[in-house]
């Protein structure tokens, strides 16, 4: 038997009807990995017009990953794979990948059979791989979400015989070889896609902002910025915004969340600047510091423009949200967050600058910009423009239509696909 954590969908229901979409969800690691991938989930229990509403839906993760917590809670059954990290340099794991993969595709084999899956959806990191090896041994279609502009080394494997890939940026180079390559956006996360919806109207727009500023402490007329790095916070990010407070424009509102542990610094320059006069002197009223907060919509909700990262979730939420932003790449990886803004960018959305090069002239020129309403509201819209906001919707209907294909027989040849998986695992 596979190794699953069960909250009892699949043991006592009934024989899934023919119709019913019957789908594996890999993914996990990292919030990057399963926020989306539990956004689809809920998307693929929609109701949708000609059927659907009752997919069966299992998901693929590793026991060490944020996917052992989060999944269980959303109501998901979750099957677990051993991890395989993919060594970049020559090492002594290198030596032991095969046997490690063969054991990952062999419980991911057993989780397409536990589901009986019409289609494998990969999300890209260690889970997929395995995951994509497996679906093409079993002759089942591998749908790819690549939510980063630079793709990784999983989804680019996966690629070569994907039934489709999907894409959250437009100029991402990644292409299905022997299928179809979309534009879906990033599956965005329950609360932040309900936020989108609702500030389409400008009545529930300006309703959302008065209880996000009241949940939080802040004057809802007010020119708002919001500066965050993440759950970790930006170090650098924060030193820089600091050394701008006595330039900020008088009137603007700020709400800094520094990252956990590091707002007693912002806190203490703030004070310092406060009692030096080196700031305005109701500075210290207009300027919120927390250290972290857990329901972000609240906060876009209240904000006319971000000092961020530019994570491919940051972005996606940002430009769906029509938020204009000063994105401050992180400095490490592979370099994919500066790919990851460059759309937004192009458009006019926003402004990037590169993590060594930010200055406080950078602060300042960017809060000058949402001060002035009209210069505002023209970078918000070409945001907006970049955006997508139904990217969830988007995925689960892929995903549909390739296990439709699937089931009306267009579905790869099982042979073919066990040698070839045959050689890739070996």
């Amino acid at each position: 038997m596979p190794d699953t954590h069960s909250t009892g969908a699949f043991e006592d229901a009934p024989a899934p009807s023919a119709r019913r979409l019957r789908v594996l969800l890999a993914g996990g690691g990292t919030a990057g990995h399963v926020n989306p991938l539990l956004a689809t989930a809920s998307a693929l229990r929609e109701p949708t017009t000609g059927g659907g509403g009752d997919a069966g839906i299992l998901v693929l993760g590793t026991r060490e990953g944020l996917e052992s917590r989060l999944v269980p809670e959303a109501g998901y059954d979750l099957a677990y794979v051993p991890r395989v990290p993919m060594p970049r340099r020559p090492t002594g794991d290198l030596f032991l990948l095969p046997h490690h993969l063969r054991k990952a595709v062999s419980a991911a084999r057993e989780a397409i059979d536990r589901v009986d899956a019409q289609v494998v959806v990969g999300f890209g990191g260690f889970v997929s791989t395995p995951a994509y090896l497996a679906a093409r041994r079993a002759g089942v279609p591998v749908v790819i979400h690549e939510q980063n502009a630079r793709p990784g080394l999983a989804n680019r494997l996966g690629a070569r015989w994907a039934a489709a890939v999907a894409l959250t940026f437009a100029s991402t180079r990644l292409r299905a070889s022997a299928g179809r390559t979309e534009v879906t956006g990033l599956p965005l996360r329950p609360a932040i896609g309900a936020l989108v919806a609702e500030r389409a109207d400008a009545a529930s727009a300006a309703l959302l902002r008065a209880e996000g500023a009241q949940a939080l402490g802040l004057d809802p007329q007010a020119p708002t910025l919001l500066v965050t790095g993440g759950s970790l916070g930006a170090q650098h990010l924060n030193e820089v915004i600091v050394a701008s407070l006595g330039r900020l424009p008088s009137g603007l509102q700020v709400l800094h969340l520094t990252g956990r542990g590091k707002d007693a610094p912002v806190r203490a320059a703030l004070e310092r600047a406060v009692a030096e006069g080196d700031c305005a002197p109701d500075l210290a009223e207009r300027y919120h510091v927390l250290d972290y907060l857990s329901a972000m919509e609240r906060a876009y909700a209240c904000a006319d423009g971000v000092i961020c990262r530019s994570g491919a979730g940051t972005v996606a939420e940002l430009t769906a949200l029509g938020l204009p932003a000063l994105y401050v790449p992180l400095p490490i990886g592979n370099g994919e967050q500066r790919l990851n803004a460059a759309d937004c960018i192009a458009a006019g959305g926003g402004r990037l600058v590169p993590d060594g090069e930010v200055s406080a002239d950078d602060i300042v020129s960017f809060t000058d910009l949402l001060a002035d309403p009209e210069a505002r509201g023209a970078v918000a819209e070409a945001a907006a423009s970049t955006g997508v906001r139904d990217g969830a919707a988007r995925l689960a209907a892929l995903i549909r239509s390739v296990a439709a294909e699937a089931r009306s027989g267009a579905a790869p040849d099982d042979r073919g696909a066990d040698q070839s998986a045959d050689q890739e695992v070996k």
